[in-house]
């Protein structure tokens, strides 16, 4: 294996649609976050004023992030389901089910041997990324709610019903709105080890992890024997 030279298969791994819906995603986490801290603490306006103009851009800013949070999650769900370009993301569950992949996994974190990729994402990965998705979910209800009570006819007026329930259940609305902004950490958390692990991956098992995200192809590395290699030359 020492005297073996490494070549790179490059493989179709994620859709157009998918980058795109990648992209806006992580355009809607980063405005989400920054409109979200200013609306608990709106510290551009004195407390004083009467100036609530701004704060009323902000929170638009909000919604219209929120709403397309909501749109890019449903969407992904039903592509990672049920889209036949998914089908390496569908792929990883065979990792995530396996203690074998597990232990390769780690011991690929530690340089011993490289990550298992018979799907999109490796065992950790695919846990890591359920697990923001569900908070997602999460934070769209409890971004709906906090809607229905300030706006009270039209789409609010629709989700009322859903609202009240959900403001019940989590004890009040001081409760949901509290949620709400504790799990944002969690978003903060994800994006920067996301963004660590993606240009650490890149550089340890040079599979072009960021330029799957980008073009769509992913390499992998594949052991060919010298001796093979002299004869593709012939």
């Amino acid at each position: 294996m020492a005297n073996d030279t490494v070549l790179y298969k490059r493989s179709y791994m994620f859709s157009f649609l998918i980058r795109v819906c990648h992209w806006l995603r992580a355009l809607s986490i980063v405005g989400l976050v920054i409109t979200g801290f200013y609306i608990a603490w709106p510290f551009l306006v004195r407390p004083e004023s009467t100036n609530v103009l701004q704060q009323g851009w902000i929170r638009f800013a909000h919604e219209i992030f929120g709403f397309l949070l909501l749109a890019i999650t449903a969407v992904r769900f039903y592509l990672f389901f049920f889209s036949q370009k998914s089908k390496a993301e569908r792929m990883s569950f065979k990792d995530a089910f396996s203690i074998k992949s597990w232990i390769q996994q780690f011991k690929a974190y530690f340089f011993v041997g490289l990550p298992p990729h018979r799907g999109a994402y490796g065992p950790l990965q695919l846990v890591a990324y359920a697990g923001i998705s569900v908070v997602a979910v999460f934070m769209c209800i409890t971004g709906l709610t906090l809607y229905a009570n300030v706006y009270h006819q039209g789409i609010g007026g629709m989700l009322w019903p859903m609202a009240e329930w959900v403001t019940y259940i989590m004890g009040g609305l001081a409760e949901v709105r509290q949620w709400h902004h504790i799990m944002t950490w969690a978003f903060i958390i994800f994006v920067l080890g996301h963004v660590y692990m993606v240009i650490w991956t890149g550089i340890r098992f040079r599979t072009g992890s960021t330029d799957a995200i980008m073009s769509g192809y992913a390499y992998h590395p594949v052991h060919v024997k010298p001796e093979d290699v002299e004869e593709e030359k012939h």
